[in-house]
């Protein structure tokens, strides 16, 4: 079946996204898409189920879908990605509003689902087993960036992520297909790495690879203007990789490093590589090779066991890593993950006040940061207009899309979104600069 009206929700990460970006591209070989989900015939929902609120979020989009078809213009709901992946056979008991599930190396399936819902009429779970994704075309949804997922799954075994389980170990895109991948998408800006952890890829290669190979390859490419780093594991950081930084213009100088504690006992507990000290070390060397390096990270607060003796080191580390960006998150008690089992569970009150104090702490470090910034001049890729502020606003190296702040800027002249332009710092607010054009 031919020219249905297509309506795609993407919830979760910004590897979702690219998933759902893939899908996007296989869908339009026969379909229109629509963002307007009252007009369209079919609703896919590509889920998450990373953690409890991930999954009711999903589940709610789906109730939500459904809504929409007792109105009648609906005809069929499709889950796709982790959701299904892990829950399936669950799914298809007691989520009788959707129509049909794929996991989340099914995208490719989607079409032909399409037409069997409508040619038989019958509910159809098509979740298969994770496996080694190549790289295909993609309808981009971002502007003046893109995401790049470099590989699938993971392999670390943290005691308290279900990520294992559900995406399976970690598989990393072939190397020739990821260039052909960003050749296709022609002129992309900036390109954000992702995976699960971006520092191993090309280990499970034949020939083996490395992501300061895969970072050289892809900055020869002419629609390449920049590349940024995510999700690189702190004992995966090669001297390469750390050298590619110091010496490759392309290469962005920012790197996101999720250390989530810097207790040791603590960290032992996660099945984290490394101690808080060697953490410190590699915050300082990075540092030191790189001037003017943005690291970011990401931390959970209220682990199983943690005591007030635990916390303060985490907090104490905060203050000494002096990091431009970072996000706190309650520890989320997952079944079937090792941490679940553990004794003593932290309260609930506790770890929502203990993530409060990390970004209070968090918020003097940024406060240092922009003040040092003021007066200085930065390049901003201008991103829009805000009618509310009367202004432009963008982002400098040391913000990434979506997760870090913005720098909001006036200029007496018209500004070009996609365009650099110099802005001189003059002030800061919680977590945004403000400037001026120069």
């Amino acid at each position: 079946m031919e020219g249905l009206k297509i309506g795609v929700i993407s919830l979760g990460c910004d590897k979702n996204r690219v998933d759902t970006e893939k899908m996007l591209a296989i869908l339009s070989e026969k379909h229109t898409i629509t963002s307007d989900m009252r007009e369209a015939d079919v609703i896919i929902i590509n889920t998450c189920a990373f953690l409890k609120a991930s999954r009711e979020e999903s589940v709610s989009e789906i109730l939500s879908a459904a809504e929409l078809k007792k109105e009648g213009a609906l005809k069929k709901i499709i889950v796709t990605g982790c959701l299904p992946q892990k829950y399936a056979s669950e799914l298809m008991a007691e989520l009788k509003e959707a129509d049909a599930f794929l996991g989340v190396s099914d995208y490719a399936k989607i079409n032909g689902v399409i037409d069997e819902l409508f040619s038989k009429n019958e509910r159809i779970n098509a979740v298969g087993v994770p496996f080694n994704e190549c790289g295909i075309m993609r309808r981009v949804t971002t502007t003046g960036y893109a995401y790049l997922k470099i590989a699938d799954g993971c392999s670390n075994h943290c005691t308290y992520c279900l990520i294992p389980k559900i995406r399976g170990a970690y598989r990393s895109v072939p190397f020739d297909d990821l260039i052909s991948e960003v050749r296709d998408m022609g002129n992309v800006g900036e390109l954000i790495l992702v995976a699960q952890d971006t520092a191993l890829y090309g280990c499970d290669l034949t020939p083996r690879r490395s992501l300061a190979e895969l970072i050289r390859a892809l900055s020869a490419l002419p629609g390449v203007r920049g590349i940024r780093i995510l999700y690189c594991y702190p004992e995966n950081l090669t001297e390469e990789l750390i050298h590619e930084l110091k010496v490759n213009p392309k290469l962005i100088k920012y790197l996101d490093i999720p250390f989530q504690h810097a207790d040791d006992r603590i960290l032992k507990l996660m099945n984290r590589k490394g101690t808080g000290e060697e953490y410190l070390k590699l915050i300082e060397r990075l540092k030191t090779e790189v001037p003017g390096i943005a690291l970011r990270s990401t931390f959970i607060a209220g682990f199983p066991t943690e005591t007030e003796e635990n916390f303060n080191n985490l907090i104490k580390f905060i203050e000494k890593a002096e990091l431009f960006n970072a996000g706190f998150f309650k520890y989320s008690r997952e079944e079937e993950t090792a941490a679940y089992n553990l004794p003593d569970q932290v309260k609930e009150g506790v770890k929502t006040l203990r993530v409060k104090k990390l970004y209070s702490a968090q918020k003097k470090v940024v406060r240092k940061i922009a003040k040092s910034l003021i007066g200085k001049s930065v390049k901003v890729i201008a991103e829009g207009f805000d009618k509310d502020r009367i202004c432009y606003y963008g982002r400098a190296y040391f913000n990434a899309p979506e997760i870090d702040g913005k720098v909001y800027f006036f200029s007496k002249e018209e500004v070009d979104v996609g365009k650099f332009y110099d802005v001189k710092i003059v002030d800061r607010e919680e977590y945004d600069l403000i400037g001026e054009r120069i």
